[in-house]
């Protein structure tokens, strides 16, 4: 069967995506940072079985990747997903799916990733599903620095973090330090037999919160989050910037649609958003994320067209 450039982007836009010289196309299962339900994951081996050609792949953005769909049973396959409650996408210039590590059961987690990343799928993927965006504009979420979900790869990137305070009057300079031996990032050193925390180094990790025994590190610090913004891989690599300011879980959603509604009004068409950041300037996006001027003017910008070159 011989298709047209037509056919093929009309189905792109849903979520499928040809099998190189084939008339079959893989279907992206968009998922919530991965979290799939046993039933969910039965009838997408169902989907599997009936329409494709039995294989499953997960992408790198965590969407379940159904394998030779033929052109002609795509419909059959929507229609079976959604009775299930599961539907194909995954493409186009706009949010795409969201990205989670492991941190809600992890050790290491300073925050509950996977009800961030709902909370982010509910608000952007599917809230604003319909704005077309300069290019693809994906969101990561990492529940510490150890950056397994690459965070800082993501055009926004969100990594969980500890807010918690040193206070240097209660260190009693032990011969053994409990801070600066579970610290992974070495950022504690020593002057005059006391222990002093260097901010540039420490990463707020949290690792060490509670550790000392006379509560120089109180067991209490608040889990916050730190964003990055920008980042890209592939032919062009932009390692993300990572913003002043530390936020509240609370605040994570708001300033991620500052940043969408940035992008939207300053990025040039297939423009991605670390080089719209390079062209306008850090510092131009930090101002602009600390008023309310975008939020004011939302309906606007969302209304109006893209920037072209």
């Amino acid at each position: 069967m011989e298709l047209t450039k037509e056919q093929i982007a009309s189905v792109k836009g849903r979520g499928f995506l040809q099998n190189r010289g084939t008339a079959c196309f893989s279907g992206r299962i968009v998922t919530v940072g991965g979290m799939l339900t046993p039933d969910a994951l039965h009838a997408i081996a169902s989907c599997a079985q009936l329409f494709g050609n039995g294989q499953v792949v997960f992408t790198s953005r965590l969407s379940a990747e159904i394998v030779g769909i033929p052109y002609e049973r795509i419909p059959e396959a929507e229609a079976f997903m959604a009775e299930h409650g599961l539907y194909f996408g995954g493409t186009g210039a706009k949010v795409r799916p969201i990205t989670a590590c492991k941190g809600t059961t992890c050790v290491y987690g300073n925050v509950d990733t996977q009800a961030l990343a709902q909370q982010i799928h509910d608000r952007f993927y599917i809230g604003m599903a319909d704005v077309k965006l300069p290019h693809k504009f994906k969101i990561g979420v990492g529940g510490c620095p150890n950056s397994c979900m690459k965070p800082s790869l993501n055009d926004v990137g969100i990594e969980g973090c500890r807010a918690f305070s040193f206070d240097a009057s209660l260190c009693r300079g032990c011969g053994r330090c409990a801070v600066a031996a579970h610290c992974p990032s070495r950022a504690v050193s020593f002057a005059d037999g006391r222990a002093v925390i260097d901010a540039d180094m420490c990463t707020k990790c949290g690792v060490c919160v509670g550790k000392c025994p006379f509560g120089a590190v109180p067991k209490e610090a608040e889990p916050v989050c730190r964003v990055f913004v920008g980042g890209t891989w592939g032919k062009k690599q932009r390692m993300g910037t990572r913003l002043q300011r530390v936020y509240r879980i609370d605040e994570v959603s708001d300033v991620i649609e500052r940043v969408m509604l940035w992008y939207k009004e300053n990025g040039y068409a297939k423009e991605r958003l670390g080089a719209a950041i390079d062209r306008c300037g850090i510092d131009a996006l930090e101002r602009a994320l600390a008023g309310d001027d975008l939020i004011q003017r939302k309906e606007e910008i969302l209304a109006a067209p893209l920037l072209e070159r």
